[in-house]
C-alpha cells in the first residue's frame, strides 16, 4: 500500500505485516497440514474471501472473532482474515462442554465464530444464551451444515476484503484456566511483534526490522526463493506456544507444517520432521517430549530410525522439561534444546539451552536481559541467599486482563516507577546466577508449615520406571494444613504402591516432601496444550487418605 514502507513494524498491524511478506513470497508454501498446502498468494486471497463474507455480516473493527478450530489451514486463515478486518481473533478449546463455551464467548464478547464440525452439536445449545453470536462458519463436514452456521466452502468463495490502512490493533488471548476460569489477555500487535520477532528472527541470529523497508531487505537477504524456517508446532494453536511459533515462522520468510491427526502422535511428528524436512519444533515440556522420546528409542531399537538429520531446534514453553528427556532426545539429534519460562501475560523469563555434551538439570535457568526475581516489595531477591522469589518481567503499558482490573493489578505491577507482569511464577537464585525454577506459586503446598513444590515431586515420580504421568497436589488435613497426594497414570503391566511411591521419594527428596497418599488412574486429565486438570486430581485427592 502506497506510503507505508517507511512505517515502524512495532506500529503496524500483523495483517498488513503478512500482506507484506506474502508480496514478496507469492509462489512459496507457507503452511502444510498432511497432504494439504497453500502459497503465500493462495493463502491471503482466502483470507481475504473469509474477511470479505465476515465483513458482509457486518464484522468490522474490534470485534471479536471466535475460534473453535484443532491446528490446521483454516486456523491460520481466519486469524488471517480478523486481522484484516482489524478485528480481534481470540482463541476457543475445542474441547469446551456447553456451560464453558457460553461462559468464554460471553466474556469475550464474541459475534462471530468458526468452528470445527466436532463442536456443533455443544455449540448448537449453547446458542441460546449466545445472543450476540450472529455468525458461524463450520469447518468440515460440508455436507452437514446446521442452519444457523455456513460452510467454510460458501464463506470463501465471497468477495475479498480490499486492503485497508490499519494501526496498532488489538490481540487477545486466552489462557488455559487450569486452576479458575480463562482470562483474556488482552494487547496490541506492537507486543505481538515483538514477542513474534524473539521466536523467529532471535533465533536465526537477525536484528528485529524495524520497518516494513528493513522487513523485505531482510526477507530478501534469508532469500526469497528458500525457507528461513520450516517449523512444526506439535501443540495447539489455541495455546500461545503453538500460535505464536507459528507466526514467527511466517514472519521470518519460513514455513510451518502441522500434523495431520487432531491427536498427538508422536510417532506422527517424528515422521514428519523427516518428511518435510522440519527444522524447528515447538513442544509443551515433558507431556510432549517425552512420548517422542519413547518413539525415537522403540524405533531405533526396531532398527528403524527416523532421520532427522534436518532439525535444528526444539522448543520448549509453559511445562516442566526434564533433563532426563532432553538427554534422550539428543541421543536421537544434534539439536538444540531451548528451554523456556514464559506465560500467556508475558515475558520470557528465562531460557536454558542444552546442546550435546552440556551438562543437564531439571528446571535450571538464566534470567533473560530485563527480567527479575522480586520479592513481595518489588526488591531484588539476592543470588545465594536461598530466597524464593518472582519471577518479573517489563510489561507493555497497553497489556491486561480484558473486562478484569482486579486480576489486571494483581499481576501488572508497578516496581521502581516501572511496569511488571508479575504472574506468579517462583524461582530462586544460585550464587552463580543460575535461575532455580519452582512452579507457579498456585501450586506451592504447605504442609507442616513447611512449602514444597509440586513439580518437584512430579519430575522424581516421572523418573519411576512404572510412572507414565503423574500431578501432585495438596489435600487439607486439619493437622498439617496440606497433605501431599500424588495421582499417576502407570505404564502397561506395572505396579505401584503407596508405600513404594513415598520410599521412592524419601531417597531423593526431604521426608516433607513424601506423597502421603497415591491415587491410581488409567489417564490423567490434561488440557490439549498439556496442562494438567488440577481441579480435577485434587477432587481425587479429596477422597479419604490412609493415615
Amino acid at each position: 500500500m502506497p506510503g507505508q514502507s517507511g512505517r515502524h513494524c512495532v506500529n503496524e498491524s500483523f495483517a498488513t505485516i503478512l500482506e507484506t511478506i506474502a508480496d514478496l513470497r507469492p509462489d512459496r508454501l507457507v503452511v502444510s497440514h498432511g497432504e494439504r498446502t497453500r502459497t503465500w498468494a493462495e493463502f491471503d486471497d482466502e483470507a481475504a474471501r473469509l474477511a470479505g463474507y465476515l465483513a458482509a455480516r457486518g464484522i468490522g473493527p474490534e470485534d471479536r472473532v471466535a475460534i473453535g478450530l484443532h491446528n490446521g489451514i483454516e486456523y491460520l486463515v481466519t486469524v488471517f482474515a480478523a486481522l484484516k478486518l482489524r478485528a480481534v481473533p481470540c482463541n476457543v478449546n475445542y474441547r469446551y462442554r456447553r456451560d464453558e463455551l457460553v461462559g468464554l464467548l460471553t466474556d469475550a464478547g464474541a459475534t462471530a465464530i468458526v468452528f470445527d464440525a466436532s463442536l456443533a452439536e455443544r455449540l448448537g445449545e449453547a446458542r441460546a444464551d449466545l445472543p450476540g453470536l450472529g455468525t458461524a462458519v463450520q469447518v468440515g463436514r460440508d455436507d452437514d451444515v446446521p442452519a444457523w452456521a455456513v460452510g467454510w466452502a460458501e464463506a470463501v468463495r465471497a468477495e475479498p476484503a480490499p486492503r485497508t490502512e490499519r494501526g496498532n490493533d488489538h490481540w487477545l488471548m486466552y489462557t488455559g484456566g487450569t486452576t479458575g476460569r480463562p482470562k483474556g489477555v488482552l494487547v496490541r500487535h506492537s507486543w505481538l511483534y515483538n514477542t513474534v520477532c524473539a521466536n523467529g528472527f532471535l533465533l536465526l541470529g537477525e536484528p528485529f526490522p524495524q520497518s516494513l523497508d528493513e522487513l523485505r531487505a531482510t526477507l530478501e537477504r534469508l532469500g526469497l526463493d528458500r525457507d528461513a524456517m520450516v517449523c512444526l508446532p506439535a501443540p495447539p494453536l489455541m495455546h500461545g506456544t503453538g500460535m505464536y511459533t507459528s507466526l514467527s515462522a511466517l514472519l521470518a520468510g519460513g514455513r510451518v507444517v502441522y500434523l495431520a491427526s487432531t491427536s498427538y502422535d508422536p510417532d506422527e511428528l517424528a515422521a514428519t520432521i523427516e518428511r518435510e524436512h522440519v527444522d524447528t519444533v515447538s513442544v509443551v515440556g515433558d507431556v510432549f517430549a517425552r512420548p517422542l522420546a519413547d518413539a525415537l528409542d522403540r524405533a531405533a531399537a526396531e532398527g528403524r530410525p527416523y532421520d532427522l538429520s534436518s532439525l535444528r531446534r526444539v522448543i520448549s514453553v509453559g511445562v516442566t522439561w526434564s533433563a532426563e528427556v532432553k538427554q534422550r532426545l539428543l541421543r536421537h539429534a544434534d539439536i538444540v534444546c531451548r528451554d523456556l519460562v514464559a506465560a500467556s501475560e508475558g515475558g520470557p523469563f528465562a531460557v536454558m539451552e542444552t546442546r550435546r555434551g552440556d551438562e543437564t538439570a531439571t528446571a535450571r535457568f538464566r534470567l533473560v536481559p530485563g527480567a527479575r526475581v522480586l520479592d513481595e516489595d518489588g526488591h531484588d531477591v539476592e543470588p545465594g541467599s536461598g530466597q524464593s522469589g518472582l519471577l518479573a518481567a517489563p510489561a507493555d503499558e497497553h497489556i491486561r486482563y480484558d473486562g478484569d482490573d482486579s486480576a489486571t493489578a494483581s499481576v501488572f505491577r508497578e516496581f521502581d516507577g516501572r511496569r511488571w507482569v508479575v504472574p506468579g511464577d517462583l524461582a530462586s537464585i544460585e550464587a552463580d546466577g543460575t535461575v532455580v525454577f519452582h512452579g507457579r506459586g498456585s501450586r506451592v503446598i504447605n504442609t507442616g508449615g513447611e512449602k514444597v513444590y509440586a513439580e518437584e515431586v512430579e519430575q522424581v515420580l516421572l523418573t519411576h520406571p512404572a510412572v507414565r504421568d503423574a500431578i501432585v497436589v495438596g489435600r487439607p488435613d486439619e493437622r498439617w494444613g496440606s497433605r501431599i497426594v500424588a495421582v499417576v497414570a502407570l505404564r502397561p503391566g506395572t505396579e505401584l504402591t503407596d508405600e513404594e511411591a513415598r520410599a521412592y521419594v524419601g531417597e531423593r527428596l526431604a521426608d516433607h516432601k513424601r506423597p502421603r497418599g497415591l491415587v491410581v488412574v488409567p489417564e490423567l486429565r490434561r488440557s490439549p496444550s498439556g496442562k494438567a486438570d488440577l481441579r480435577w486430581a485434587q477432587g481425587l485427592a479429596a477422597e479419604p487418605l490412609s493415615p
